[in-house]
């Protein structure tokens, strides 16, 4: 997987560096904040492996492989949310936290040292919700999101108004919550942070890239969303009749059916179970019998 030279897009005096693809993964879109006093890279990308741009700090969102590709690029300190800085620091942390069958961890982690060159930070540090990073002029507030994963995080940019949201990312795939610390209530509880937050420009991680104007994101923030309605819906319907959770992964809430991988069964697993979880406390699902479950 070679490593792509990334286009550059201002907003204000915030740079974003548009990955390949438009950022699709295993690409993404990282950031170049530029103070009076010093500058910052937010999530450097598998497109910053050659040619990154120098920088005093490093933030990063969160702790998954698209976003810390080019972390080695970066002699310089790098911060994370307390939730992900093991998975950080280390590769073994980071690819145990994907919950994956041991096989298919073993040839996750080549990948992530091969194709991502992922090697561990040991050095990160971790950063506060609403911590600030001050770089003469300008500031970066962290906005904790987890959900997704325990610590994923927003920057807030100012007085530019750009507000980075990372992988809540407005894609038609709609929230992922499927690792070992994602948690969907989580997810929903950031997505209503996110709608509170007003900023000029909203900057995505993936394919999206930057949503001017805040009712335009909230638009487009409810129609991500709604996915995760979509899908419980759809789980309600096939509880027409009881079923296990392997009934549920197999029918797939997350991903279609072509989509293959030693990932999509987890996942499903996890995402089944955390909907189902919900609705079993709700009365909407009961448990007729010992893992079998039904719509009431």
């Amino acid at each position: 997987m070679p490593s792509t030279e990334y286009s550059t897009v201002k907003y204000g005096e915030v740079s974003v560096l548009v990955g390949a693809r438009q950022g699709a993964y295993p690409y993404g879109n990282s950031l170049l904040v530029r103070g009076a006093t010093a500058s910052l890279v937010v999530d450097p990308s598998l497109s910053l492996v050659d040619g990154a741009p120098p920088a005093d700090l490093v933030l990063v969102s969160h702790a998954h492989e698209d976003h810390i590709a080019g972390l080695g690029s970066y002699e310089v300190p790098v911060h994370i949310h307390e939730g992900d800085l093991d998975a950080l620091r280390s590769r073994e942390a980071l690819v145990a936290g994907l919950g994956l069958p041991p096989d298919a961890a073993e040839a996750v982690d080549r990948t992530m040292r091969d194709q991502f060159h992922v090697q561990g930070r040991p050095d990160a540090t971790a950063f506060d919700d609403n911590a600030v990073f001050d770089l003469g002029g300008r500031t970066v507030t962290a906005v904790h999101l987890p959900g997704h994963t325990a610590g994923h995080s927003g920057f807030l940019i100012e007085p530019d108004g750009f507000f980075f949201v990372a992988d809540i990312d407005l894609t038609s795939f709609g929230p992922y919550y499927g690792d070992l610390g994602s948690d969907l209530e989580d997810f929903e509880a950031s997505m209503r942070r996110c709608q509170e937050i007003d900023a000029r420009w909203y900057g995505t991680s993936h394919q999206k890239g930057v949503v001017e104007g805040a009712a335009e994101f909230r638009r487009r923030l409810a129609a991500f969303a709604a996915v995760v309605e979509r899908r419980e819906a759809a789980l309600l319907d096939f509880l027409g009749e009881p079923r296990t959770v392997e009934d549920i992964a197999a029918h797939r809430l997350v991903y279609r059916p072509h989509v293959e991988g030693p990932h999509v069964g987890p996942v499903e697993r996890r995402t089944a179970t955390q909907h189902l979880d919900r609705l079993l406390r709700e009365g909407r699902v009961i448990e007729v019998e010992p893992g079998h479950f039904r719509a009431t």
